[in-house]
């Protein structure tokens, strides 16, 4: 089961037009989650292959284990060196920090190639 992740202008839409109905805000109940971009890996990488939603739910909890992780130890990182802001350099140590040899090295260059390509698109 795919579920759906609403963009955040769809979000402030939905909620802009539930408040000028009832004139206060309101809940969303929708839950943002890593499922469709999982699913989008398995299917690059074993096209034949499903994955149960018990299953989607660990794969979403260790990859929002693994993002307050690398997140926490940017922030440390950040104010050992008295600064403010998060940059690349800092999450790109905490993910040395953190994964072990091969995968760091991968992870590393896959970031490296992707903020490159976020910067030349801008």
């Amino acid at each position: 089961v795919i579920s759906f992740i609403f963009t955040k202008r769809y979000l402030k839409k939905a909620v802009t037009k539930a408040q000028k109905k009832d004139g206060k805000k309101c809940k969303c109940s929708c839950k943002e989650s890593y499922s469709v971009y999982v699913y989008k890996v398995l299917k690059q990488v074993h096209l034949d292959t499903g994955i149960s939603s018990k299953a989607m739910g660990i794969m979403n909890s260790f990859l929002n284990d693994t993002f307050e992780r690398i997140a926490g130890e940017a922030l440390r990182l950040a104010h050992y060196n008295k600064h403010s802001t998060i940059t690349p350099r800092e999450i790109q140590t905490a993910v040395r920090l953190l994964l072990p040899g091969e995968l760091a090295k991968h992870s590393v260059s896959e970031g490296t190639k992707t903020v490159t390509k976020y910067t030349s698109s801008k």
